[in-house]
């Protein structure tokens, strides 16, 4: 049984999800250790996708390099509103091809057999299309739910996409353009189920480099080595490669402003058992129930989370107007400056100047 002490089971966290000093050079060597970045439209600063590579990368990352990746090199794919690594595709195969669906959303495909050939029909013939170049035909009609809209050729791709009949071949702006799944993602071996199952949870704990061991936010398993933490009573698997890398020589920490749907932010309870941080997102509340605003930034300083950055970007104006930097933990003068360095880099990146405003 490993012991760790909260100090280096924060180190091993913060590490596997690229956040120390030691910043990785491009969206591959992220989206390889990470596993998953995930894709958001909401812009107050930046599409979820951009600021989680730019929070590991620096001001050398170019959403340019992302869309390269994706949809020239292949190298990259989408699956479930995240990019992933094509060396997933294997472990992810089986489970897709097996993947439940409720019984509501299996009875309306049933019911709608001869909408489903039609549509699987004209991608073959024509695809990549876009969702509105495709007619809706369904003979039974799901009603909107909030999220997917009344047009039924979305709801179908979508219930297509998580089998891994269709897939997204790429992008106009946010509209995505489908074809077979066959045609988009490349030819891998077949792995048995229980194999697949096997791989995947290795490189979900290799992502988290420490998790609870029955956590559904992570789904590890029996991964790694099993670890206990000071202060916790959690049963904890933790990756033998970061146990490994606690006797290497030390990079340091540094600032890191965090798209709220960033992978370091996803498990909400280890976030609180490990770092002592709550953190609420309050998009969804009311504007008089928010604390922090409609979407802040959790800021990470070293191995704490010390404040959140409340800003948006004025696009008619052309500046960066921070509505509020939020201490948690008090700062000290060098941790304002830091701080403040790193905004300057976050503006410098959006290509413009930022202000401070008093709310």
């Amino acid at each position: 049984m490993i012991e760790l002490s909260r100090d280096e089971a924060r180190r091993i966290a913060v590490r596997a999800q690229l956040l120390d000093a030691e910043r990785p050079g491009d969206p591959l060597e992220v989206a390889d250790q990470l596993g998953v970045i995930k894709i958001d439209p909401t812009a107050t600063i930046a599409p979820a996708e951009h600021t989680i590579l730019w929070s590991r990368i620096g001001e050398g990352y170019e959403d340019v390099q992302l869309s390269k990746y994706v949809e020239r090199d292949r190298l990259l794919f989408e699956y479930d509103g995240a990019f992933r690594p094509v060396d997933w595709l294997p472990l992810m195969l089986p489970g897709m091809r097996t993947a439940r669906l409720r019984d509501s959303t299996q009875a309306w495909l049933t019911a709608n057999d001869r909408f489903v050939s039609e549509v699987l029909a004209r991608l073959r013939a024509e695809g990549p299309l876009l969702a509105s170049d495709i007619p809706d035909t369904a003979e039974v009609v799901r009603p909107p739910d909030g999220w997917s809209g009344s047009n039924q050729v979305n709801i179908l791709l979508e219930v297509l996409a998580w089998r891994g009949v269709v897939a997204v071949a790429g992008r106009d702006g946010r509209r995505r353009r489908w074809d077979l799944a066959e045609r988009v993602f490349p030819d891998v071996v077949e792995l048995e189920p229980e194999e697949a199952a096997r791989g995947l949870e290795q490189r979900r704990l290799r992502a988290a480099g420490i998790a609870k061991q029955k956590s559904p936010w992570t789904r590890v398993g029996t991964a790694g080595e099993a670890a206990t933490v000071e202060g916790s009573t959690w049963k904890w698997r933790v990756d033998p490669e970061a146990l490994a890398s606690l006797d290497a020589e030390d990079p340091g920490g540094r600032v890191a402003f965090l798209n709220p749907y960033d992978p370091m932010l996803v498990d909400r309870p280890r976030l609180t058992e490990l770092f002592d941080f709550t953190y609420v997102l309050e998009q969804f509340k009311k504007k008089h129930e928010r604390v922090y605003g409609f979407f802040a930034h959790p800021i990470l300083l070293g191995d704490r989370f010390v404040g959140m950055l409340e800003a948006e970007v004025d696009r008619t104006d052309g500046v960066l107007r921070v509505q509020g930097v939020h201490e948690l933990l008090p700062f000290d003068p060098e941790e304002t400056e830091i701080v403040d360095l790193e905004i300057d880099a976050l503006a410098r990146w959006l290509g413009m100047p930022w202000e401070r405003i008093d709310r």
